[in-house]
């Protein structure tokens, strides 16, 4: 069985180079400004430096800002679309994995979302997506902001709304492969915090003359759980995040990233009182448009995490998360190939994770794209806390936008 699922990956790669290529892709933006989805993805989800662009202006393109785009109210206050944007995604997975209770099984959908996005006003717009299939479950909302971009004629934008705290360090729904970026998951013991989604305002700051980024943000710092007497916070604390970016040249960029927060756990008549610190830097650099490298190191801090031990203290996460993807053909490819590396190592040994994976991706239609994957897993954690269990993972996947 392992022989012929080897051999079903290795064939499923080499037969992406025969597939045709004359389809194109029509999701909510594309449809909007009539371009290609290559315009702005390479390929996609992953953003080209244009898409980043577009995005960073809250999806608003001052080049075909047209009235005909807008239905004629009469008030010079009201921008109302003409069609309301709306696109769709299905993500569906073949998977193997080895020496599991359940070595191979089909899940297909793996997810499947609804996403909108596009102006409120000029300068405002706005983004969102439900996902109606996540792993067999309705997740419902998880994206959802309101973008205000150019305050005051300036590089100064304010997002409000629900988003992910590692947005501005290595976007998760953003990359190609079935295997996540881990370091950005791990929640230590009770705690409630960690860099996925939370619910705030981020402020992202460009200054242009030194090519320098800044975003800070703040947030409930416990996800985005459904709300307790119309309350989402569980404490009286808010949690606060920072990064830097500076651009090296026309080559990438490095970055530096810190977060803090408390946190009140409970449980009885055990309370404690859990401070988190991240602190980490990242970097990323292209060559040519054939390769992009993304990395982080990130060391996550808990004071006491644990009810089950209040004693115990001052608890240290160390995380790394490598990233190469490779575009033989630059933005043109319809072939790309990723290598993607992951680390957690706790002092609390239940959250050890540790993966090396590499994929082959081929683009059968610019929203249509077919993923080869394997990823040795190397975890030393407990399954019930990682999510996975010591082996190894074949993944054949169909994702697709339109």
């Amino acid at each position: 069985m392992r022989r012929t699922l080897f051999l079903l990956l290795a064939a499923a790669v080499l037969l992406t180079g025969l597939i045709p290529e004359d389809a194109s892709a029509i999701p909510a933006f594309a449809r909007r400004h009539k371009l290609s989805c290559n315009t702005c993805h390479d390929p996609f989800p992953r953003l080209k430096p244009y898409g980043e662009e577009f995005a960073g202006n809250g999806f608003w393109e001052p080049e075909d800002d047209s009235d005909r785009d807008y239905v004629s109210t009469g008030d010079e206050l009201l921008r109302l679309n003409r069609t309301f944007p709306i696109a769709a995604r299905m993500d569906l997975w073949f998977q193997w994995q080895q020496d599991a209770d359940v070595e191979t099984d089909l899940q297909t959908p793996w997810g499947m979302k609804l996403l909108s996005g596009g102006l409120l006003a000029r300068n405002v717009g706005y983004y969102f997506y439900f996902y109606m299939d996540e792993r067999g479950e309705v997740a419902g909302v998880e994206d959802a902001y309101v973008h205000f971009n150019d305050i005051f004629g300036q590089p100064l934008d304010i997002m409000v709304g629900q988003f992910q705290t590692s947005d501005p360090l290595m976007k998760r729904e953003l990359r190609l492969t079935y295997e996540d970026y881990e370091a950005y998951k791990v929640k230590v013991g009770d705690s409630e915090t960690n860099l996925t989604y939370d619910r705030g305002v981020m402020v992202p700051f460009t200054i242009e003359a030194t090519g320098t980024d800044l975003v800070a943000m703040v947030v409930n710092g416990n996800g985005k759980a459904e709300a307790v007497n119309h309350d989402f916070d569980r404490d009286e604390f808010k949690n606060y995040g920072a990064r830097i970016m500076q651009a090296v040249g026309e080559i990438g960029g490095i970055g530096g990233f810190g977060y803090w927060g408390k946190e009140d756990l409970a449980d009885g008549a055990t309370a404690l009182e859990n401070e988190v610190t991240y602190y980490g830097i990242d970097l990323n650099f292209g060559i040519g448009g054939y390769a992009t490298f993304t990395g982080q190191w990130l060391m996550r801090e808990d004071s006491a995490p644990l009810l089950a031990d209040p004693a115990l203290a001052d608890v240290e996460t160390d995380g790394l998360v490598a990233e190469l993807i490779i575009a033989p053909n630059q933005d043109r490819s319809t072939h790309y190939f990723t290598l993607l590396y992951n680390k957690v190592d706790c002092d609390l040994d239940a959250y050890d994770y540790e993966s090396y994976t590499a994929g082959a991706t081929y683009m059968m239609a610019r929203n249509l794209r077919l993923n080869a994957e394997y990823t040795l897993l190397a975890t030393e954690g407990d399954p019930e806390v990682t999510g996975v269990d010591d082996s190894s993972r074949v993944s054949l996947g169909v994702i697709g936008a339109f």
